[in-house]
């Protein structure tokens, strides 16, 4: 499928910067193009059968899709034959929907995809499946018993956060709200959002403040980052957490978020100390909010062992990737290379 791109990379140089999701959708076209049928990543459902929810996008995701739509004009004008502008709309709405992110073993981001069987699978907040990928194949494989008749459920969105936060998400990517047992439950959102233990009990208008102040710093922080610096960024992050402490727990996923982006800048700017120190107190509250077998939890043990080891702490390292290695063994089975890497790791 490069072919297709080589010509306009040649030809654009430093200017072929098309998203990632108009670099799919115009794989797909092409793909399409050349093998009308279905292929066998189409067995149960076609890319042409995925709902797009094209008639619920507001105004803003509309106008994403026909910047899209001209960026798609511009770089593939002249290899891709494609459809007309009110087709691609339905093609790019389908591929906002139905995308996977595809992350490494420490969920660092790679690329985009489409698996039109993988994507027949509904969604559940205590999902009984794991999605993981070995190079172009999406695996999946089970992380709870699943009897004969069960429905087979993922997850589609970050398990983290409260049921409320997850439904929103749900809301306006998906354009659902989940019933499943957790989100009907709300087993976990006391400790979700745990409060600092004071003398006093907390406001809760004080409460409901800081929670609203959190939501905003959060999505600040996701558009500071095309533009602060990671110093910056750092500052952000250690002033937010500040503010938060003074009503929130540690372990509350809004300071824990924060922790997570502060620890992603140190591994940025090589502070492996100050990324150590963000770890350790993020490891114990994951292991508890995640579902078992997270591999949120495991790219954070994987991680924490790395840096151990770095740091010459043999003992701790070793403890610490043998934890990330059996979440792994279950999630990405026994037999994926980034295990192997993982155990080559110990040896040495």
């Amino acid at each position: 499928m490069h072919k297709l791109e080589c010509s306009s990379m040649c030809a654009y140089g430093q200017n072929w910067n098309p998203s990632e999701t108009v670099r799919l959708t115009a794989r797909i076209l092409a793909k399409q193009k050349l093998h009308p049928e279905r292929t066998s990543s189409e067995r149960y459902l076609s890319v042409k059968e995925f709902e797009s929810h094209l008639d619920k996008l507001d105004n803003e995701k509309k106008e994403l899709i026909e910047t899209d739509i001209a960026a798609l004009h511009h770089f593939y004008s002249k290899n891709l034959p494609y459809a007309d502008n009110a087709a691609l709309e339905v093609l790019f709405a389908q591929v906002n929907c139905n995308g996977f992110t595809i992350e490494d073993e420490e969920l660092s981001h790679l690329g985009s995809a489409i698996f039109p069987d993988v994507a027949l699978m509904n969604h559940s907040c205590c999902p009984n499946v794991i999605v993981t990928y070995k190079g172009t194949v999406a695996e999946i494989r089970a992380v709870q018993e699943i009897s004969a008749g069960d429905e087979v459920f993922t997850s589609y969105i970050d398990l983290l956060y409260p049921t409320e936060d997850r439904n929103d998400r749900l809301k306006d990517s998906y354009f659902f709200t989940c019933d499943c047992k957790e989100c009907t439950t709300k087993q976990k959102d006391s400790s979700k959002m745990e409060l600092r233990k004071l003398n006093d009990p907390q406001n809760p208008q004080t409460v409901r403040d800081m929670i609203r102040y959190a939501r905003n710093v959060v999505e600040e922080f996701r558009r500071a980052k095309h533009y602060k610096t990671p110093s910056e960024l750092l500052e952000m992050c250690e002033l937010s957490m500040e503010k938060m402490g003074a009503v929130f727990d540690d372990s509350n996923v809004y300071v824990l978020h924060m922790m997570y982006q502060a620890m992603g800048v140190c591994l940025y700017l090589q502070d492996w100390d100050g990324a150590l120190k963000y770890g350790q107190k993020i490891i114990k509250p994951y292991s508890k909010h995640y579902p078992p077998y997270s591999l949120n939890v495991a790219s954070m043990w994987l991680k924490l062992g790395r840096l151990y080891m770095g740091l010459e702490k043999k003992s701790a390292g070793t403890k610490a990737l043998k934890k990330a290695i059996a979440i792994m063994e279950i999630a990405h089975g026994v037999d994926h290379h980034y295990i192997a890497e993982v155990k080559k790791e110990l040896e040495q």
